[in-house]
């Protein structure tokens, strides 16, 4: 289809501080309705080759940028982000299926996200050491600093198009690394333009690209040994397949689960079934820490499910431009199509409806299912769609276990104020974040993220980020 025929239009390559048309182009298409949105053109191999070379070589530039500049930069794009607000929300829903409203909420993340980034800029500190622990070694002392990695590649999902490649991109460049991203092929949209935003600023053209391509083009970012990181944010298969290839550079894995959200007896039963019907249900429960399995105590289970029922019978499902809409499509049809496979595998096996279950398109009114056995695909794997199961239990001890019995440990939540509850289940669930009285979907940008288990390696988060991007260099001090 024609360029013309489109919404958004054409978007070349990002490289070098310029927009390349290669020639080799495909088509976005919305969610929600198959709409003709953009047409992208896709990086070529000698197009790789280029963005890193430039990237090694710009980093001897980086590098020694002060952190006084790169504060001055990350402030820029913050700002340049929050001047195209609606722009860029507007992309988020059209080449992502992400209501309006949510959109603008990831945006305004991305800002803060950037200004956080400019803050932690002036923020990586080292140590001193003394050495004189030993005879002979009086009056020693070491200097130990942080120094930035160099050439970082850094690979995006669908989900957050804008505020997961910033978690990717303003650390890095806080830490003084060049990097080069390959964003989801559904979304690269939003990414493009905000390499529009980095150009405009004082960053070295050289230092950043965004390069949409297949998965063949793409082997160099996860190979080439003159990548220094890779950050991955995806599916856990694609995601350790990655890290086995990587050789000897640092990985950084964030990789999804399927989260557990416990409401004991003492909870606030009406504040529980909001925050979780948000919980599981907001981006079509398309997000890693989305609410997919909910244990509920046998004295509060009536209540809570009449309650969480009608919240979630009360989101507005539909066209994601729609400024009402809470709940838009899953990202594509064979997303749907698999959700109704495991969704119709569940209720072979006895599962109760308790409401939702339909689906028009890729549009999935959101679904809660009871009276699962653990060992079906909704209950044990990552469902990433918008249903949630919920189990009654009558003993805290057996929902922290069942909380825990997954092979995936990134973020969960618990709603009690039982400190031996919480203390329990802080010390039995082997996730890399629990959320307590709120739901395992929160998450608020400057905090320590990622998970354990299947769930990956490494923490997001601008500070701990900065950590993964740096390493220590150790200088010692011998007084002559």
């Amino acid at each position: 289809m024609a360029a013309t025929a489109t919404r958004l239009g054409e978007f070349g390559i990002q490289v070098r501080g310029e927009r390349r048309e290669t020639g080799e182009t495909y088509e976005i298409n919305s969610p929600f309705d198959g709409a003709p949105v953009a047409i992208v053109h896709r990086a070529t191999p000698n197009d790789v080759e280029e963005a890193i070379a430039a990237a090694v070589q710009a980093f001897e530039t980086t590098r020694h940028l002060p952190s006084w500049k790169r504060e001055e930069i990350l402030n820029a794009i913050s700002q340049g982000i929050a001047a195209r607000r609606d722009e860029l929300a507007e992309t988020i829903a059209l080449e992502a299926g992400k209501p309006l409203k949510t959109a603008r909420i990831e945006v305004d993340r991305a800002v803060f996200t950037f200004r956080i980034a400019a803050e932690e800029s002036k923020r990586i500190y080292g140590d001193i050491v003394p050495l004189d622990w030993l005879p002979g070694n009086e009056g020693r002392r070491a200097e130990i600093r942080r120094v930035p990695l160099g050439v970082i590649a850094g690979i995006s999902p669908f989900n957050f198009p804008l505020n997961l490649v910033s978690h990717k991109v303003a650390p890095a460049l806080a830490a003084g690394n060049p990097i080069l991203l390959r964003p989801a092929s559904q979304t690269p949209l939003t990414a493009l333009k905000l390499a529009e935003i980095i150009y405009a600023t004082d960053w070295p053209k050289d230092a950043f690209a965004v390069l949409p391509c297949s998965t063949d083009t793409a082997r160099p970012l996860v190979e080439d040994d003159r990548i220094k990181l890779l950050t991955f944010t995806g599916s856990p298969v694609v995601g350790w397949g990655l890290k086995a290839k990587a050789g000897r550079k640092r990985v950084t894995l964030e990789l999804g689960g399927n989260a557990a959200v416990i409401v004991n007896e003492d909870a606030d039963v009406e504040y529980a079934a909001e925050r979780i019907a948000w919980g599981g249900f907001t981006n079509s429960g398309q997000t890693c820490i989305s609410v997919q399995r909910v244990y509920v105590h046998e004295k509060i289970y009536d209540a809570f499910t009449k309650s969480f029922v009608e919240k979630v019978e009360a989101l507005k499902v539909g066209d994601p431009l729609d400024e009402d809409v809470d709940v838009g499509p899953v990202i594509d049809s064979s997303n749907a199509d698999r959700i109704e496979e495991w969704l119709d595998e569940a209720k072979q096996a006895g599962a109760e409806v308790l409401t939702g279950g339909e689906r028009e398109n890729s549009v999935w009114r959101p679904t809660v299912l009871a009276n699962l056995r653990d060992d079906l695909r909704v209950s044990c794997e990552e469902v990433f769609a918008p249903l949630v199961v919920v189990t009654k239990f009558s003993d805290v001890e057996s929902a922290i276990d069942a909380a825990g019995r997954s092979e995936f440990g990134l973020q969960g939540g618990l709603f009690t104020n039982d400190v031996r509850v919480i203390e329990q289940a802080f010390d039995r669930i082997d996730v890399g974040g629990l959320m307590v009285n709120d739901v395992s979907t929160y998450r608020i940008d400057h905090m320590p993220y990622g998970g354990v288990k299947s769930s990956g390696s490494g923490r997001e988060g601008l500070r701990y980020a900065i950590e993964e991007m740096t390493e220590m260099r150790l200088l010692t001090f011998n007084p002559r």
